[in-house]
């Protein structure tokens, strides 16, 4: 797709609220295809209003149209009939009204175009909820869904192991851990989007400070609290206190503004009606690289089988001559380091702010409980559960209600396996 198909046309009212596709906080992509064989329908008009935004587009080569939004809000989508060649039909659900939230790039606004689809103004067929058609609109809309939120599930993972594993050695509930998340995502901002560095170099460097600011956490902070004998709720409130004060320092230095970390908005991998960006596919690569080498890590080396101690029982360990702070402190620094890669990809898949962090830490707790806490593998499963229901939910519920859904699937999980998913029933109570 061509720069000019992404770029409005025409425009019937303010334009304040819209901007290039690649520096929008929020993007709507509308894809334009036949139902008969899903050939994609170029040239095809398009107005998008709704936020003080009023404008016509045209589809490029690939049927699709990029718009992109200064603000997330409610829009309404409205193919072109006259635009359509005579023998194709109607879209389904034409206009159509999406839900766009912050920060949320290619917000879906698919349509097929078929001569069993009703006109304009007609009755529309039967809706499978939030509007969808239940035929195949519907599924059009799932499986992009469902992939996005395997992909979130496994940028989640690489946070929630991390955490894991911290509670698992050290027993502590670490609320600062979305921090750690905020870090990376404002390192590789830093040194790609200001310094103008290649984006693997930045995102490497964002890691390696993260495992040091990880470092820097347990050696100055955790472990002398420890060895005061500080009960575990007091040292839960010490890392409350820490998030605020770091969630705001990060605001101080970085402004209270959505950034974007440079990237590439057009698509890279199409699969029937999933499209990826290269971000996203390289996030997802990089996530199971990452997941399989902690899963050896953890089963097959020296370090990991002593962590699978120490997590078991401490003093147990210690007496088995295994140096438990050593561990603490491997596990500080590698569960930093996979949270600052976390942060960088979910910056990546919806832009970043200075609490970035703290608004996925709910989810990060829900996925760690769910797995089972204290196991990784858990954290990596209960990640995987939370992040599809979260994009599925969208289907049915706004937007703005979607961590409802995957918190009250994990409530349900929880009633029936109290453990978690992975967890051993010995570890609860």
């Amino acid at each position: 797709m061509t720069l000019l198909a992404m770029m409005p046309v025409a425009a019937h009212a303010s334009t304040t609220d819209v901007v290039a596709p690649e520096d929008a906080d929020q993007t709507i992509q509308v894809w334009i295809r036949l139902d008969s064989d899903k050939s994609n329908m170029p040239n095809i008009g398009v107005n998008v209003s709704g936020e003080g935004v009023d404008e016509d587009v045209v589809t490029g080569d690939d049927g699709k149209v990029i718009i992109g939004l200064e603000e997330p809000g409610d829009y309404t989508i409205t193919i072109d009939e006259s635009t359509l060649p005579p023998e194709a039909g109607f879209p389904n659900k034409n206009p159509r009204d999406i839900t766009v939230s912050s920060g949320q790039q290619g917000a879906p606004g698919i349509f097929l175009v078929s001569p069993d689809n009703p006109e304009m103004g007609a009755a529309p067929a039967p809706d499978a909820g939030n509007g969808q058609s239940a035929g195949p609109g519907f599924w059009t809309l799932f499986w992009p869904k469902v992939v996005t939120g395997l992909i979130f599930g496994l940028l989640l993972a690489l946070a929630a192991i991390g955490l894991s594993l911290i509670y698992g050695t050290t027993g502590l509930n670490n609320f600062a851990h979305g921090e750690l998340v905020t870090f990376g995502a404002l390192m590789a901002y830093t040194f790609s989007g200001i310094f103008g560095w290649p984006a693997p170099i930045a995102i490497v460097a964002a890691v390696i400070l993260g495992g040091a600011f990880g470092y820097v956490q347990n050696k100055g902070l955790w472990k002398p609290l420890r060895k005061r004998g500080l009960g575990l709720i007091p040292l839960m409130i010490v890392t409350i206190g820490l998030s605020l004060v770091l969630r705001y320092v990060f605001a101080f230095i970085w402004g209270a503004d959505r950034l974007s970390l440079p990237s590439d908005p057009k698509p890279f991998l199409t699969i029937g009606s999933v499209s990826l960006r290269f971000t996203d596919v390289a996030g997802a690569v990089v996530a199971i690289v990452l997941l399989l080498a902690v899963a050896f890590i953890l089963v097959r080396t020296k370090i990991g089988k002593a962590t699978r101690a120490v997590a078991d029982n401490r003093s147990l360990a210690a007496a088995s001559g295994i140096d438990v702070e050593g561990v603490i402190r491997t596990v500080w620094i590698g569960g930093a380091a996979l949270a600052a890669l976390s942060g960088v990809f979910i910056g990546y898949y919806q832009s970043l702010r200075w609490d970035t962090g703290a608004s996925i830490l709910l989810l990060v707790f829900a996925a760690v409980t769910l797995g089972g806490l204290g196991t990784a593998f858990g954290a990596l499963v209960g990640s995987l559960v939370i992040g599809v229901f979260i994009n599925v939910s969208t289907l049915w519920l706004p937007e703005n209600l979607k961590y409802v859904a995957a918190l009250v699937v994990m409530i349900i999980i929880l009633l029936f396996r109290p453990q978690g998913i992975l967890g051993r029933r010995e570890r609860i109570g």
